[in-house]
């Protein structure tokens, strides 16, 4: 499926894609808060919708993996394919509905 979307950076998006699956990609709240000094709140006050259901979902099925006794390793590979397949399905939709208005 390709997608247009004119504001899309492909060259962010490949040094994303590049991490995607190592357990190292991620951004702690000081990391964020020293990134973006101008913003105030919490890095979910900045974050889209789709972002925060995606979020959501992974903090519910990160509880059910650890009530599972998967180990963190585990954890973090399925929580984030299932992340990005979630953003994919979810940005999809938004590119979808916004194309057939």
């Amino acid at each position: 499926m390709k997608v247009f979307n004119p504001e899309f950076n492909s060259a962010e998006f490949d040094i994303i894609k590049s991490k995607a699956g190592l357990n190292n990609f991620r951004l702690s709240a000081k990391e964020w808060r020293d990134a973006n000094p101008e913003l105030k709140g919490n890095i979910r006050d900045y974050a889209t919708i789709n972002q925060l259901i995606c979020l959501s979902n992974m903090e519910s099925l990160n509880a059910i993996f650890i009530n599972e006794g998967l180990p963190q390793a585990e954890r973090l590979r399925r929580l984030n394919a299932i992340a990005i397949q979630q953003m994919s399905v979810l940005e999809g939709y938004e590119t979808n509905r916004n194309f057939l208005k």
